[in-house]
C-alpha cells in the first residue's frame, strides 16, 4: 500500500535492484570475479546481509593473508545454497600448515556436494587418493601447476567428467592408472605435463568413456617414458609436443572422428599414424624426418586434412598423405615460421608417375593459409593441386596482410587462378 501510494505522489525508490527475484539477486552476484567481491556486498543493505550465503560458486583468488584464509573457511562454513556448484581455489602462500587448511576445505566442499573443484598451487603440496574417495558428486576436476599426485589405490570420482592435469606430478605409473580407473564416467581429459623427468613414466590412459583427449608433453628427458592410449569411445585427440619417449601406442579407438598430432618426434617405436586409420578428419605438424610414416596405410575416411610448412621436407608428408587417402575433399596447407629452403626432394611433383586418386576424382575444397608467394616450392606445390584437383570446386587462397602487393604477386596468383576451370570458386584475399 505504501509502495503504491509513493509511486503515485512521484516518488522512485532508488534501490531497484533490491526489488528483484532472490533468484534474479543470487545469478548476478556469481557472475562477481570473486567470492570476495560477493561478501561485500552484504553491506548494501539489510536484505543483502546473507545473500552473499546462497550464491552457488565460490572462487578464491591469491590468498596471502591469514585474514583471508579465515575468509575461505567462513564461506565454506556459512554456505546456504542447495548445491556447491563451483570452488575455485588459487594458493601462492606458502605455509607448512597450508595443507591441513586445503584438506579441511575440500573436505567441507566434498560435504556440500561440490561439482566443479579448481584447484592451482603454486607451491608443492602433495594430495593423496584418498582425498577424493568421497568426491561421489564431482563432474569437473581442474588441477594446476605444484600439484603431486599420490594415488596409491584407485579413488571414487564416479561422477566425473572432465579431468584437467596441467604442470601437476605423480608419484609413479600407479598413481595414474588408480586417477584415472577411479573415474568410468570420463569423457573429457588434458594432461598438460612438465618439464620434470622425476615423475611417472608409462603413461597409461585407459578410459571405458572418454570422447576426448589432449596430450602436451615439452619434456625432452623423459628416458624410457611411454604413453598407452586405450579410449574405445574417443572421438577427438590432440597431441602435442611429444619428444624421445619409447613409444606411444593407441591401442584401441576405432570411434576417433578428429585429430591434430603437432610437434612429436624422436618416438623410438612410432606408431601414431598408422593408428589413425580409421579418422576423418586430420591436422598435421609433423617432419617426415622426425616421425615414422607408415607406408601401405590407407586413411580409407579420411575428408579433411591439414599440414603445417614449417617442418622440413613437409611436402613428402603432404605427398604421402594425399596417396593414401582416397575419399579426401578438404585440404587445407598453413604457412607458419619459415623454415631453411631445402628445395623439393626427389622428383618434381609435375613427373610423378601418378597422380594421387583423391586429386583426380575427390578434393572439392583447397585452402592455402599465409601463402608465402616467394617461395619456388610452395608455387610447385600450389601448381601441382591446382592442375590435377579437376574436381575442385573452391580454391582459397590467404594472404598475410604484412606482405606487400606488388605486381608479381598479382602476376603469381593470376597464374594460379588459370589453373583452374571456370566452375571453381577462386578467391585469393590478404588477412
Amino acid at each position: 500500500m505504501e509502495q503504491r501510494l509513493r509511486r503515485r505522489l512521484g516518488y522512485v525508490n532508488a534501490d531497484r535492484i533490491s526489488e528483484l527475484p532472490e533468484a534474479l539477486l543470487v545469478h548476478i552476484l556469481s557472475l562477481l570475479p570473486t567470492t570476495k567481491h560477493v561478501i561485500v556486498t552484504s553491506v548494501l543493505s539489510k536484505g543483502w546481509r546473507s545473500l552473499w550465503k546462497m550464491v552457488p560458486r565460490l572462487v578464491f583468488a591469491s590468498p596471502n593473508q591469514k585474514y583471508e584464509d579465515n575468509v575461505i573457511s567462513t564461506s565454506l562454513v556459512s554456505h546456504e545454497a542447495p548445491v556447491l556448484e563451483s570452488l575455485r581455489l588459487r594458493l601462492v602462500r606458502h605455509d607448512y600448515m597450508y595443507m591441513g587448511d586445503i584438506r579441511a576445505w575440500l573436505g567441507i566442499a566434498f560435504a556440500r556436494h561440490v561439482r566443479e573443484l579448481v584447484l592451482d598451487v603454486n607451491f608443492r603440496v602433495s594430495f593423496p587418493g584418498s582425498m577424493f574417495c568421497s568426491a561421489s558428486s564431482l563432474e569437473t576436476l581442474i588441477l594446476k601447476n605444484s600439484i603431486h599426485v599420490d594415488v596409491p589405490c584407485p579413488v571414487s570420482m564416479k561422477s566425473l567428467k572432465t579431468l584437467h592435469l596441467k604442470d601437476v606430478t605423480y608419484k609413479d605409473d600407479e598413481s595414474v592408472r588408480n586417477l584415472l580407473s577411479g573415474c568410468p564416467s570420463l569423457e573429457d581429459l588434458l594432461v598438460d605435463r612438465g618439464y620434470s623427468i622425476h615423475d611417472a613414466k608409462i603413461f597409461i590412459i585407459a578410459a571405458p568413456s572418454l570422447k576426448r583427449l589432449s596430450i602436451c608433453d615439452p619434456c625432452n628427458g623423459r628416458k624410457g617414458g611411454a604413453y598407452v592410449i586405450n579410449a574405445p569411445c574417443l572421438k577427438y585427440l590432440e597431441i602435442e609436443m611429444i619428444k624421445g619417449c619409447d613409444f606411444c601406442l593407441i591401442e584401441n579407438s576405432p570411434e576417433l572422428v578428429e585429430a591434430a598430432i603437432r610437434n612429436v618426434s624422436w618416438i623410438v617405436n612410432e606408431t601414431i599414424l598408422r593408428s589413425l586409420k580409421p579418422i576423418k578428419r586430420l591436422s598435421l605438424n609433423l617432419s617426415p624426418l622426425e616421425i615414422n610414416c607408415p607406408t601401405g596405410t590407407i586413411f580409407y575416411q579420411l575428408v579433411y586434412l591439414e599440414v603445417y610448412t614449417h617442418k622440413v621436407e613437409w611436402w613428402n608428408l603432404l605427398i604421402l598423405m594425399l596417396d593414401n587417402s582416397p575419399k579426401l575433399q578438404v585440404l587445407k596447407i598453413t604457412d607458419c615460421l619459415p623454415c631453411p629452403y631445402y628445395g623439393l626432394v626427389g622428383k618434381k611433383l609435375s613427373e610423378q608417375e601418378y597422380v594421387p586418386e583423391c586429386l583426380l576424382s575427390q578434393l572439392e575444397t583447397f585452402v592455402w593459409k599465409n601463402y608465402d608467394w616467394t617461395s619456388e616450392e610452395k608455387k610447385e606445390v600450389a601448381t601441382y593441386i591446382l592442375r590435377n584437383a579437376i574436381r575442385l570446386k573452391k580454391a582459397y587462397f590467404f594472404i598475410n596482410r604484412i606482405t606487400r602487393k606488388c605486381n608479381e604477386l598479382e602476376e603469381r596468383l593470376q597464374m594460379l587462378k588459370e589453373l583452374v576451370s571456370n566452375s571453381c570458386h577462386f578467391v585469393s584475399k590478404y588477412e
